[in-house]
């Protein structure tokens, strides 16, 4: 049982440097560190926030209206289905006064994330086959084949690396003083503690980012949920999230506190190894087993008990508002123990059996998983370790069940969610030639209608099979100081930059 705010606040102590309005600094605070600053070598959500606040993209996605929007492109046009020419804005300057040209874009794609790069979010730029340089502001973008995601990619996670910069410090130096053209420079990087970044006082103004207005951020790590909450209600940090759904119901009625929740894109998903390297993961081989576990989770009462602010079970490998998550044909496995009890009996596992499941966030969630499984026999211990942990033993076969939680970068296309988990990359635990053949061909599709139509196969299979059990979208509950104006979004992706004191 959590203990309630009174002890909280006296938990935290004597407050220490503050934040707030008076010194123009907003502090935010979250659980998890990024590894590496670098956005093309982490794939968190901390790193995803970064970014958007340190670099920019070619393309803009308007949150409001979906529009595509000019960035560091100013314009493109599809040449043929796998050759985009791009425009490129001239009079942009990185933050240590390089000039951004047409190099810039050639190094990102062709050397940074290009084919054979030891990167972290691989799936995000292996469409792209290389850049051509037409002339100091034009290049062409040539693909591997036709991808109709390609813009909403050029508008997500592909932020534009400084070529001369980063060819003289390595991904070491980089790492620990990146610099890019967003409208806030990283002025320091503590590993295990946090980023401070400073405002831009030279972002371009023709940017459909607006010119940033808080002097100073600083992301601070704070693992604890209780000592976050804690260091908020002192004044030592600004804003929080992934606040647990009963604390933000008594945080709500605190005239300095402003508290806002919503459902997001971010499903959580329990990741069902049928290819396990361990002796634990061979029941896992049987579908039935597999099907058991799916029959086995309370989705519904995970979503409406533990996570409320529109929670909502799913049962498909994408998020509903992404372009071709087809889930007419998707097995919708209601919660049944007894019907899972049948199937493991049916598998041999009249008394169950004994696994492990890993996780890395949510301790409360997975402990919940953990109740269900029990309950129909399935005894499995729990590794609650970090993210870096857990992706390692997933993606060596070593754990037979992985809870874990995915926010497709905030791209609006199911490519960046079933393919990113199905289509054969490293954290493809089920290796299907079938479903890796659908979603390969309906990536490459052009005609709409004809991609929907595979991924509604690939989806239907991935179900049928149960190579996973998707179990519930994500509602996320920030809690900030009154003083700061904030707009939650429902991609998961907090706009700091878009963010003012009142």
């Amino acid at each position: 049982m959590r203990r309630g705010l009174v002890p909280l606040v006296m938990a935290a102590g004597s407050a220490g440097v503050q934040a707030g309005k008076a010194n123009d600094t907003l502090i935010y605070a979250s659980d998890s560190e990024v590894e590496n600053v670098s956005p093309y070598h982490n794939n968190m959500r901390e790193g995803v926030i970064l970014a958007s606040m340190a670099w920019d993209t070619l393309i803009y996605r308007d949150t409001k209206t979906g529009d595509l929007k000019p960035q560091l492109a100013t314009a493109w046009k599809w040449e043929t289905p796998t050759a985009l020419n791009v425009t490129l804005r001239q009079g942009v300057q990185f933050h240590n006064g390089d000039k951004f040209t047409a190099d810039d874009v050639l190094y990102t794609f062709n050397e940074v994330a290009g084919p054979g790069a030891k990167i972290a979010t691989l799936q995000n730029t292996d469409w792209i086959k290389n850049v051509e340089k037409l002339g100091e502001y034009q290049v062409r973008i040539n693909l591997n084949a036709a991808f109709p995601a390609a813009l909403q990619y050029l508008a997500g996670p592909t932020p534009i690396y400084p070529a001369a910069y980063y060819k003289k410090v390595g991904l070491e130096g980089f790492s620990k003083a990146p610099i890019g053209t967003g409208p806030y420079k990283i002025t320091a990087v503590t590993p295990g503690q946090g980023v401070t970044m400073a405002r831009n006082a030279n972002y371009f103004k023709a940017s459909p980012v607006p010119q940033p207005k808080i002097g100073t951020i600083k992301f601070v790590v704070i693992r604890d949920p209780e000592a976050r909450l804690a260091q908020l209600m002192t004044g030592e940090v600004d804003w929080i999230w992934r606040v647990p759904a009963d604390q933000a119901e008594q945080l709500k009625a605190m005239p300095n506190l402003t508290v806002l929740s919503g459902e997001t894109m971010r499903v959580g998903y329990l990741t069902i190894n049928n290819n396990g390297t361990e002796p634990e993961s061979t029941p896992l081989k049987d579908l039935r087993v597999r099907q058991a576990i799916n029959h086995a989770i309370n989705r519904k009462g995970i979503a409406d008990n533990l996570i409320r602010g529109g929670s909502q079970p799913v049962f498909a490998a994408c998020f509903r508002t992404q372009a071709a998550c087809e889930t007419g044909k998707v097995v919708k496995y209601d919660y049944n123990p007894a019907k899972a009890k049948a199937l493991l009996a049916a598998a041999g596992f009249t008394n169950g059996f004994e696994t492990d499941l890993w996780a890395y966030r949510d301790r409360e969630y997975a402990e919940a998983i953990l109740g269900d499984l029990s309950k129909v026999g399935i005894r499995a211990r729990l590794h609650f370790v970090k993210y870096p942990a857990m992706r390692n033993e997933t993606r060596s076969g070593r754990a037979p069940l992985t809870f874990g939680a995915w926010g497709s970068f905030s791209i609006n296309d199911a490519s960046a969610f079933t393919g990113n988990f199905f289509k054969g990359g490293p954290d493809d635990t089920a290796k299907d030639p079938q479903t890796i053949g659908l979603l390969q061909t309906a990536d490459a599709t052009v005609d709409a209608a004809e991609r929907k139509a595979k991924y509604a196969k690939a989806l239907q299979r991935i179900s049928e099979q149960a190579f996973w059990a998707p179990m519930f979208s994500y509602s996320t509950n920030y809690a900030f100081v009154s003083d700061l104006k904030f707009e939650a979004e429902p991609d998961e992706l907090p706009r700091f930059f878009t963010a003012s004191w009142k």
